[in-house]
């Protein structure tokens, strides 16, 4: 299953989101935003590394048409109206605190209900 994990700039909860879940089945998942930042935020390039992923080089991305053509799901991260839409995409919203300016304690918190979502999407994906 190819999935897009995508939240306005692309730069915490999505980036984490496609991380993990390239790790845990094997790849099949991008992340991208609809107001794509510079880069992805400091705490959250920490909080990745302590599970052994390097966001340290990851840029965000503009979501497109054509990335969302190439995919199964798209997983909005808690964005409210800011969250994309793509017709005929199957779409879950995933309410998720952005991590941007939190402590290292509180980014790691997210990371980790991020982790636990993930590896439920895995699990269902498997399924099929």
């Amino acid at each position: 299953m190819k999935v897009i994990f995508a939240c306005v700039h692309n730069a915490g909860r999505s980036q984490m989101a496609a991380a993990f879940y390239n790790k845990l089945a094997g790849g099949g998942a991008l992340s991208s935003g609809t107001q794509p930042g510079n880069h992805v935020h400091p705490e959250v390039v920490l909080a990745m590394k302590e599970e052994g992923i390097d966001l340290s080089t990851t840029k965000p991305q503009l979501l497109t048409m054509q990335l969302a053509d190439q995919a199964d799901l798209l997983v909005t991260m808690g964005c409210g109206e800011s969250c994309p839409f793509v017709a005929g995409l199957a779409r879950q919203d995933w309410q998720l605190t952005d991590p941007k300016g939190k402590s290292l304690e509180e980014v790691r918190q997210i990371r980790d209900e991020i982790k636990q979502k993930v590896l439920e999407l895995v699990a269902l994906a498997k399924e099929k």
